[in-house]
């Protein structure tokens, strides 16, 4: 880019997240510039599943954007479905003990309350759902609005669909500000993209991009690994995961949480997940991880001992410390918007966020209450406190 360019809104990020921001921005009539150092679907959103998830979710903030976004990838389904590899699957999260099943049924009671369909699976019934399931478990819930795409189709495609002016190798070096404090566009390795208003989609990224325009937002890396099986006939029906996987989503340490998720694709790989760390952007290879999921996968369907893993990838979710993404508006900076943090649920709450943001660009009042989700939440850490 030898010249500098304009446009009314310059999204950094050309993942999932920014994808959806595109589309919705596009959609509300505004002229947009998609903005990535690297390629399309390069961070976080390549090395997801594609996980579009209420069951993990508690009754809140996020479980209404939760559903606010299923609402919306069912629309997109119904137009690019196939392209996207959208399976409205369904989730099976099953109990390994006794008492696990009485905490699973008292969270589905809350979040029926909240909109969520969640039917009780005594231990009897789960091999009709489930064949392969290991024997003895003692019940679960189904939850028939979880679903899936494939990550990096779907933001390749919206991205398309969105129109937007795309410019990847385009690292942004500074988020530009004039003298009243207000955004005036991007800075980038290669020139300036000058727009009324900068949206931060960078994903794990997202912190150090809010620095680039002087404010703080403190997005830490959740490194995770995902196990893949060579490819099998279908054998399993649903995204299945244990119950302790929705306390490791809440949890805040920084040691590693592994609890077994497993999961069929149209390409044939059984998926396997999930673990958390933080260690900042190491990406080297634990076994201590790669184990332990092989370890819970097996547990809940034998069958995977005899099938090969032929490999396995790490990413790295955005992670926020009160595990709520940031989105809207930056007072500290008219003319920023913030659209990062989801943590590993950021494929699911994508079109949400998108459309949200696109109701705070235009001034429209938007469909949730962005109150929860506000980037300035968070104090800025004092010299002493960073000691």
């Amino acid at each position: 880019m030898s010249e500098s360019l304009t446009c009314d809104v310059v999204v950094v990020g050309a993942g999932m997240t920014g994808a959806a921001c595109a589309l919705y921005a596009a959609r509300a009539g505004l002229g947009v510039t998609v903005v990535d150092r690297g390629p399309v679907a390069g961070g976080t959103t390549g090395a997801g599943e594609g996980n579009l998830l209420v069951s993990d979710k508690a009754p809140g903030p996020e479980l209404g954007l939760a559903l606010l976004s299923l609402r919306l990838w069912a629309e997109l389904a119904a137009r690019y479905g196939p392209d996207i590899e959208y399976d409205a699957k369904g989730g099976l999260v099953v109990a390994e003990t006794p008492e696990a099943v009485d905490g699973l049924r008292a969270f589905a009671d809350a979040q029926r309350a909240a909109g969520v369909t969640a039917e009780a699976v005594p231990a009897d019934r789960l091999h009709d759902l489930e064949p392969r399931l290991a024997p003895a478990l003692p019940g679960g819930v189904r939850y028939p609005q979880d679903a899936q795409v494939m990550p990096a189709l779907a933001a390749a495609h919206l991205l398309k669909a969105s129109g937007a002016r795309l410019l990847t190798g385009h690292e942004v070096t500074r988020v530009l500000r004039a003298r009243d404090g207000a955004v005036r566009g991007v800075r980038t390795t290669r020139g300036d993209v000058h727009a009324p208003a900068v949206v931060n989609a960078a994903g794990t990224w997202g912190g150090e991009l809010a620095s680039r325009a002087d404010v703080f937002l403190p997005v830490m890396p959740r490194r995770g690994f995902v196990l893949v099986t060579e490819p099998l006939p279908p054998r399993i029906r649903h995204k299945v995961y244990a119950a302790d996987y929705v306390a490791d989503v809440a949890g805040d340490t920084a040691d590693l949480l592994a609890s077994p998720v497993v999961e069929g694709t149209a390409a044939g790989p059984v998926l396997i997940g999930a673990s958390r760390e933080r260690v900042g952007f190491d990406r080297s290879l634990s076994l201590r991880a790669v184990r332990a999921l092989a370890a819970g996968a097996t547990r809940l369907f034998p069958f995977l001992s005899e099938v090969r893993a032929v490999r396995t990838y790490a990413g790295f979710r955005p992670y926020l410390p009160d595990h709520l993404p940031a989105i809207g508006p930056d007072p500290r900076a008219p003319g920023l918007f913030h659209a990062c943090g989801h943590e590993g649920a950021g494929i699911g709450l994508a079109p949400g966020t998108g459309l949200l943001v696109a109701q705070a660009l235009t001034g429209e009042t938007p469909g949730l209450d962005l109150a929860p989700f506000r980037p300035d939440r968070f104090p800025r850490p004092t010299k002493e406190a960073a000691r």
